[in-house]
């Protein structure tokens, strides 16, 4: 039988779960509270009971609260969340030996994510469709959600009911939805989809204003074409880009603004910048001068490409398919830019921030989702004589322990370039 104990939390940890000595990982308690709580492996246990509560506890905005993955802390005071959220970027740069005054945090208002990655499954008691549940396969059954775009909340309802007559057993589908500039494109993955599928979801979108939808049997499978009324497509700058199906974009619209408005400054007249893993030249494109563009995903690379030549920056846009993994840029790589910006995945660029701090590129601007990786490329690159000169927190993961950042390195030029 599991043990059941009466526990104090003594912090948050980085993942928003709260801490008691152990240590004991308790998700959904809050520093100070006194909580009894079941043992569910060494370092974890489940709340059972509050026996005191934090001050700092709020009423979740949202029902589903701690039955949806979603979001971590909404039980959270706004204060105490954002001191919380602004020491996880504080202590990460303190532990690699950084002591600089970190800017505001930019704070993106709910209502504002642009894309889900949601699941539905059919089951004995009905349709759900949603997030998963915290840390499981379950799925929280939602009608509303206070951090996506009211276009998608609104589209909820038509999905299940679509849904609801499609799917028969335990069928299974994924659905990743995003809002482009003139219409929603949705992927669908799942093991088969069917004629009459095919034909439901082709009517569906004419009459819901999804400008694409496209299947795959698997992540990582080829998508094909179910419905096709336009290229849907996404603004960087004044530049349109087509996504392929299923591509990366920033979370938030507002998020993406205040990050390209960050690097546009720190790049400043720049002639020649090299954009490192470019994705869909969401930073790249706003800029005013050359661009060299370098992206693992070739599908990304050719919607980059496609983008540049329709918007006549074929000759001052060029993009170059290119695994930074296994092909890091070197010194010799990099000797014709003047800047230089990186984005890398969460778990961050060791091996390219190697060759960037033996370069000679007077500017580098990094972007990261996580503090921890971003601060031990960051010491890297402060090995290699660059100076951290300004970092600024971006609070588009409203309510979780996700942290986006934008920040500036400069190193003096030692030699013409």
């Amino acid at each position: 039988m599991a043990e059941t104990i009466d526990i104090t939390i003594r912090k948050l940890g980085a993942n928003g779960d709260g801490i008691a000595d152990g240590p004991l990982y308790v998700a959904g308690t809050l520093p100070g509270e006194q909580v009894r709580a079941t043992r569910t492996g060494k370092e974890r246990a489940q709340l059972v009971e509050i026996l005191a509560t934090s001050p700092d506890r709020i009423a979740p905005p949202c029902l589903l609260f701690g039955r949806c993955g979603g979001c971590s802390l909404q039980h959270l005071s706004d204060a105490a969340y954002v001191a919380w959220k602004s020491d996880l970027l504080r202590a990460a740069l303190a532990s690699r030996g950084f002591d600089i005054a970190q800017l505001p945090m930019l704070r993106i208002a709910p209502g504002t994510r642009r894309r889900a990655e949601l699941a539905a499954r059919r089951t004995g008691d009905g349709l759900l469709l949603g997030f998963h549940a915290p840390a499981s396969d379950a799925i929280a059954d939602m009608t509303a959600c206070h951090v996506l775009e009211p276009s998608i909340v609104a589209l909820l309802p038509k999905l299940r009911a679509l849904l609801d007559d499609l799917l028969r057993g335990n069928e299974a589908l994924d659905l990743h939805l995003t809002r482009a500039d003139n219409g929603f494109d949705l992927l669908l993955t799942g093991r088969t989809l069917d004629a009459r599928k095919r034909l439901a979801f082709a009517d569906f979108a004419a009459a819901n204003g999804i400008v694409r939808t496209t299947w795959r049997s698997e992540p990582g499978a080829v998508a094909e074409i179910v419905a096709l009324h336009e290229n849907p497509h996404v603004t960087f700058g004044t530049v349109q880009v087509v996504p392929p199906p299923g591509a990366f974009l920033q979370a938030a619209r507002p998020a993406e603004l205040a990050i390209a408005a960050e690097i546009s400054v720190a790049v400043g007249r720049a002639k020649r910048t090299v954009d490192l893993f470019a994705g869909l030249g969401t930073f790249g494109f706003p800029l005013t001068g050359r661009v060299h563009a370098v992206e693992g995903d070739f599908a990304a690379v050719a919607a980059m490409q496609d983008a540049a030549r329709a918007s006549f920056r074929a000759g001052r846009f060029t993009a170059e398919a290119r695994d930074l993994e296994r092909r890091p840029f070197m010194p010799e790589d990099l000797e014709p830019f003047d800047a230089a910006i990186f984005d890398p995945p969460r778990e961050g660029a060791a091996e390219q921030a190697r060759w960037l701090a033996q370069s000679d590129v007077p500017t580098i601007v990094a972007v990261s989702c996580n503090p921890a990786t971003f601060a031990r490329d960051a010491r890297i690159l402060a090995d290699g004589g660059y100076t951290l000169t300004r970092v600024v927190p971006v609070d588009q993961f409203l309510w979780t322990s996700h942290l986006e950042l934008v920040a500036v390195f400069t190193k003096p030029k030692t030699r013409k370039r």
